[in-house]
Parts: C-alpha cells; sequence; structure tokens
C-alpha cells in the first residue's frame, strides 16, 4: 500500500515516462543538425551543460518540468531535420 511520501515520487515517475524523447544518439543528432551547441540547450532549459551532455550519452534521464521543454525542443528539431536529411557534420 502507497503511502502519502511516495506519491509525489510515483506521480514524477508517470510523468516521466508519458513524454516521450528520442534515444541518446538521435538527441545528439538533432541538436547538431540544428547547429546548437550543449550550451545553448542547457541555458534554454535552465540546466547545466553537463546535464545536456548526459541526456546525449544515455548516462541520465530529464526530468521533469525539463523533460517537456526537451521533448518540445526535440519535436520541433526532428521536424525541420527528418532522420537521413542533415548535412551537419559531428563535432
Amino acid at each position: 500500500m502507497s503511502t502519502a511520501p511516495e506519491l509525489p515520487k510515483s506521480i514524477e515517475t508517470l510523468l516521466n515516462r508519458a513524454v516521450g524523447l528520442p534515444g541518446p544518439a538521435e538527441r545528439a543528432r538533432l541538436r547538431l543538425a540544428g547547429n546548437l551547441t550543449q550550451a545553448e540547450v542547457a541555458e534554454a532549459l535552465g540546466v547545466h551543460r553537463v546535464q545536456v551532455a548526459r541526456w546525449e550519452t544515455g548516462r541520465a534521464e530529464p526530468r521533469q518540468p525539463h523533460r517537456q521543454a526537451y521533448a518540445q525542443l526535440l519535436h520541433g528539431l526532428a521536424t525541420r531535420f527528418p532522420q537521413g536529411e542533415s548535412d551537419e557534420m559531428p563535432r
């Protein structure tokens, strides 16, 4: 049986699962296709650059509210830069 202190964590877990994100490699591809740096993405989301790096390597997953904002950014980039259409060289 759930106790009151567990409720916020369980809700956070559900919210995190509810917002789908592409895999880590695709996250990096989309950022690069948009000619964005990790620092620019981090500043826009209000996190440290190292967090964006961790999200792009799969070492961490974003939590709310950053997850929702990151998902919106990635969706917008995916619309502009469908897979296979990027001429951007990895950097």
